[in-house]
């Protein structure tokens, strides 16, 4: 998230940080649902659409009564808590409103509340991807609560709180430089590592590795690929705070990265499976997307392509070889995207990081921001795995993790929601 405070709140810079909210909220509802939706077999398409849109919705009641203040408040600085969560003094968005935000002063405190507030209620919602089609509803909305409060706020906070010990932005007295644009380490590193063991944890779906179990309709994969893209310049665009240079920068780098990201996973696809499937594709837009976005606003165009380059192979390899290797049931490949992806952007960032892009970015680099990156991303990678290890054990021996055998085999549509979507496979 870039910071910088230089002028009174704009009309112009509101309007566009508003217009990137809807942008990211579109991704969410109806972009990730589309792409998830379509990727599962019919009988469970339903219950990836009463995820989405219950996280969604669950994510922005929590941001707005306690999630932005203890990310983005002040009170707790100090002691052992301010290390973990910002402050309480913004509860209920207490004292936000049309006055300047601390964290970008050309536009108001109640826009960025709301602009951030996309950014938390998406996140848990990319781990479903991992679990679909066996993990139940009741038990997603239980641990997605849990691990919010546990791994998205204190990790937001670290990085992007004025108090935050890695925000290099934010905090001038931050511990260790970190440089997080717009969520590598923040939204898919913390998403992808919690994805991994979740699914190792819940286990594989019945009858994985013995018989197919396809998509239902790439055509809803492909639309969903779209939104997401288009919705993408809300999260990393709009990450800018102002429709200013850096937005412009950030665009054309997420262009770039997803561009370059689509052709590099289809080239190698190619090269080792003899053809270019839709999936492939749409993977590699994706695998892009998320990669560039911890150093959308901070590089060039060249460095971009770079990262997609690396973000369409390295991710091509995870979904393709690492996880048969390891048989572990990734059923989404969200680990494999965004797992992987963000963490090959975290580590871009630090080593391409272009001061002529970003001025406020660049000087980060000769205040040691390589070992801040990378400590950044281990405490991140080390918390994920940690919380969502004890929150998958306390919903599972509380209300339980997994369906039943008889609700797997029917489909959680009918068997979580009474309902039935598309013909079954």
């Amino acid at each position: 998230m870039l910071i910088s405070a230089t002028s009174a709140p704009s009309t112009g810079d509101n309007v566009w940080v508003l217009v990137s909210t809807a942008l990211v909220l579109m991704m969410c509802i109806p972009g990730l649902f589309l792409f998830y939706g379509g990727l599962v077999r019919g009988k469970n398409v339903l219950s990836i659409a009463a995820q989405c849109l219950a996280l969604t919705a669950m994510g922005i009641v929590m941001w707005w009564a306690f999630g932005y203040s203890l990310v983005f408040g002040k009170s707790y600085a100090g002691g052992f808590l301010g290390q973990i969560f910002g402050g309480g003094e913004h509860f209920g968005f207490a004292g936000l409103g049309a006055e300047s935000s601390p964290y970008e002063s050309r536009i108001s405190s109640a826009t960025f509340a709301l602009f951030q507030a996309m950014f938390a209620a998406i996140t848990p919602a990319l781990i479903i991807g991992a679990v679909a089609e066996r993990m139940k509803f009741s038990a997603v909305m239980v641990f997605s609560f849990l691990w919010t409060i546990l791994v998205y706020y204190p990790v937001a906070h670290a990085v992007w709180g004025a108090t935050g010990a890695f925000s290099g932005l934010a905090n001038p007295e931050a511990s260790f430089k970190a440089a997080d644009f717009a969520g590598g380490i923040v939204v898919h590193m913390t998403s992808g590592w919690s994805a991994l063991l979740l699914c190792i944890l819940v286990g594989p779906r019945a009858g994985f590795g013995k018989r197919p179990m396809t998509p239902h309709s790439m055509v809803l994969c492909v639309v969903g690929t779209g939104l997401l893209w288009a919705g993408w310049y809300g999260f990393n665009a709009g990450s800018a705070l102002a429709a200013d240079s850096v937005a412009i920068q950030a665009f054309l780098t997420t262009t770039l990265g997803a561009a370059t990201a689509t052709l590099s996973w289809a080239t190698i696809e190619k090269l080792h499976r003899g053809k270019i499937s839709v999936l492939g594709l749409c993977s590699g837009a994706i695998a892009g997307l998320a990669t560039v976005t911890n150093a959308a606003g901070f590089v060039s165009g060249g460095s971009a392509v770079v990262i997609g380059l690396l973000a369409g192979a390295i991710s091509y390899w995870a979904c393709s070889m690492l996880k048969p290797k390891f048989g572990y049931d990734d059923a989404l490949d969200t680990f494999g995207v965004h797992g992987v992806g963000g963490t090959i952007g975290a580590l871009a960032t630090a080593l391409l990081m272009d001061a002529q892009a970003n001025a406020a970015g660049g000087a980060l680099v000769s205040k040691g921001l390589l070992k801040g990156q990378l400590l950044a991303m281990l405490l991140c990678i080390l918390l994920s795995l940690t919380m969502t290890w004890i929150i998958a054990k306390v919903v599972a021996a509380t209300i339980g993790l997994r369906a039943t055998e008889e609700a797997e085999a029917q489909g959680l549509d009918i068997a979580d929601h009474g309902e039935e979507g598309y013909y079954h496979n």
